[in-house]
Parts: structure tokens; sequence; C-alpha cells
């Protein structure tokens, strides 16, 4: 399983904002992400935390491609964007990935970037949007609701010419749920394993580990690090988290212990 390291170039999301705003202290912190066994790192100047406020293009594009003009080279660059603008600079500058939250429905011309650029992409399911995601979100079947959303987006991400190979799929822990559908999404990682299209979660440091046990931002290690294993049993193709060596060191363990083991019945 890969680990995407997450570098936040933003003064406002929700574990880490202000920290790393400063091009120079996000870059050395890209490095450090890479270095303890980041595969791929995941750089965005917008917030997306709940009741976040949108960012204009052109101080996104002033956060984000200094950061990834640095890390050029360094790993594998993803841009969490959901802007066409933002996306295909950041391709320029050396992305490979695009990362959006609206999993392209966000603004009209994100396909045809990620389309033409020949980039991966990551297609996330999202209940609204940051400011309102988590005003009291409802599914008839939270599994079943996400799973046919992420599949109506890979059609019409297929239908405008991205490669089918290039697509990946993330349930959006988080996003418009509650701790009840969270939990359950993660329950049915399987599920959306069973596409056959590669699947990215991100529990990391998220509401719902605090929800369980009270824990503070700061204190949630030990339930991002269980949500992520719980993930790769699943069948995750990546996780996305701030603490990139310790998850990264859950995972090898893991895997060593399941080579250990007598084979699958």
């Amino acid at each position: 399983m890969k680990v995407m390291g997450i570098v936040n170039v933003t003064p406002d999301s929700f574990s880490d904002g202000g920290l790393y705003l400063d091009p120079e202290r996000a870059i050395e912190h890209g490095r450090e992400l890479a270095a303890a066994g980041a595969d791929v790192l995941d750089i965005g100047g917008e917030s997306t935390r709940p009741g976040a406020e949108p960012v204009g293009t052109q101080d996104e594009l002033a956060r984000v491609i200094p950061v990834i003009e640095g890390l050029s080279g360094v790993a594998p660059l993803s841009i969490d964007t959901s802007k066409a603008e933002v996306a295909a600079a950041a391709v320029r500058a050396g992305a490979s990935m695009v990362n959006d939250v609206t999993a392209l429905s966000g603004d009209p011309g994100m396909a045809a970037v990620c389309a033409e650029t020949g980039v991966d992409v990551v297609l996330m399911h999202m209940l609204g949007e940051p400011r309102t995601m988590q005003r009291d979100p409802r599914y008839s079947d939270v599994v079943a609701d996400v799973t046919d959303f992420l599949l109506s987006r890979v059609e019409a991400a297929s239908s405008a010419g991205i490669a089918g190979e290039r697509i990946w799929i993330d349930p959006g822990i988080g996003f418009g749920k509650t701790l009840e559908h969270n939990l359950e999404l993660l329950a049915a990682t399987g599920r959306f394993a069973t596409t056959g299209l590669p699947v990215l979660v991100g529990p990391s440091r998220k509401a719902f580990i605090g929800r369980i046990d009270g824990s503070p931002e700061d204190g949630r290690l030990g339930g991002t690090i269980a949500a992520c294993l719980a993930a790769a049993d699943g069948g995750a193709a990546m996780v996305r988290v701030h603490d990139v060596a310790p998850v990264a060191q859950a995972l090898r363990v893991r895997e060593r212990i399941r080579s250990a083991g007598p084979p699958p019945a």
C-alpha cells in the first residue's frame, strides 16, 4: 500500500493550518515526509475543512506553485485542487496527479485539463460543499449512495477522455458524513475495491476519531493508524495522512505479519 503525505500550504486547514504557509517551510516539510516514507506528496492551497471559505485562483496559485516547483523530483506530486487553472499550472510545474474533492464537478474545465495532460485523477465523494457539508448529512444507504456517485463520476471522467487506468476513487471520509457514516464507509473499503479502481482513503486526524474517544486533533494518531490498517485490510491502494512515518511503519509491520502467516484458506 502507498502512503500519500499531506502538505497544506494554507492558513486555515483543520489540523495544520498556518504551519506551512511559507513556501520554504512547506518544501522542507515535503522533503521530510518523503524521507519518512511518503510515496506521493499531496500539495493543497485551499482548505476543505468543514466551514471553510473558498480561495481565489490567484491566491491558490501563489501558494502551491512555488512549493510544487521546489519539490519536483523529490517524490511524485499531487495537486489538491478543484480549479482547472490551478491543476494545469501545477502539472506544468511538476505534478502528476490531480486530487479533486469535487470529483471534476467543481470546474467545467477540470476534466479536459486532466485528459489532455494524462495525469492520474482522484475522484472524491463530498456531500455539498465544505461550508455546508457537515450540516445534518443524510443518506438512504451511505455505502450504496457513495458508490453510485463515484461510479457516475468515473463514467463522466472516462467520457471526457481520461484513461481508465488513471482514475482513482475516494469515499471522502469526513466530507459530509456523521461518525456512523464514516465507520460504515471504512468497513466497506472492500466494496469500493471490488470496482477494480484503486481506492484512496483519507482518515488522518479527522473529527470522527475524536467523536469516538474525545481526542483533540493532535491526539488522533492511534485512531488514524487504526483507520489506515482497516482501509488496507479492505484493499485500499493508498492512504492520505499527515503523520507519514508512524503510518508507514504500521503498514510495513502489517505486511510482514501477513506474509509470515499461513496462506488464506
